[in-house]
């Protein structure tokens, strides 16, 4: 299956002249199907990952069973692309649409017009790069990209609520024992423990472990740094 060739560019709401996009790789449109995760649904996750993303596809007719959106909160760094590839590989199933939330702070300097629109250049760029990358490599899940500007945790809430979203998935990276003693879990912890703590989707926690480890840590609402060979 190739790149649909009706992708295309929708505009969301804006403010102060700045528009938040968004690009969709497939064919589905809509909501309808989904189906959403409670936290009593670890197990259905842990059979997931187990299954390496090939579960819930089919009944005994063929059908689809289960219809999901998985959201990935997405930046220039190495570890929201790990745990984009970790969703796209251990959580989404054919059908499934992948959501790529990218999220840009609002301006605050003197050069504001140019400054944002700069930032919108650069994050839709960034956006689309990865959403192209994540059709390549699992041509069969919808892939849709967005950039939206805004606080960070009030659009991930937002977002998640307005797309009804079964799944969040945020990337996290090794935190540095001598920083976390002197000033206390950095900002980027904060947020993502809030979001597993308070959003009702299941919302998951991932650092790539080291070379020499291998695997994944995975963060959830009952389970911190369960290791995950895969």
């Amino acid at each position: 299956m190739t790149m649909s060739s009706s992708s295309f560019l929708r505009q969301l709401s804006g403010k102060e002249g700045w528009k938040s996009t968004s690009r969709r790789w497939g064919g589905g449109t809509g909501n309808g199907g989904f189906q959403s995760y409670n936290w009593k649904q670890m197990e259905e996750l842990n059979n997931m990952c187990g299954g390496g993303g090939n579960g819930y596809q089919n009944n005994g007719g063929g059908g689809l069973v289960m219809r999901k959106r998985v959201m990935v909160v997405v930046d220039q760094s190495s570890h929201s692309k790990h745990a984009m590839m970790w969703a796209l590989t251990h959580v989404t199933n054919k059908g499934d649409i992948l959501t790529l939330l990218h999220i840009v702070p609002h301006s605050s300097n003197s050069n504001k017009g140019s400054s944002s629109a700069d930032s919108s250049s650069s994050a839709a760029h960034l956006a689309s790069s990865l959403g192209s990358l994540c059709k390549a490599c699992k041509p069969e899940v919808e892939v849709e990209a967005l950039v939206i500007q805004g606080p960070k945790m009030a659009t991930v809430i937002s977002q998640v609520k307005k797309l009804e979203v079964s799944v969040l998935v945020l990337g996290q990276k090794k935190p540095s024992t001598l920083l976390t003693c002197l000033c206390g879990p950095s900002s980027e912890e904060e947020f993502v423990k809030q979001c597993i703590n308070t959003l009702d989707c299941l919302t998951i926690g991932v650092r790539k472990q080291s070379k020499g480890m291998g695997g994944y840590l995975i963060s959830t609402r009952w389970q911190k740094n369960f290791w995950l060979l895969a």
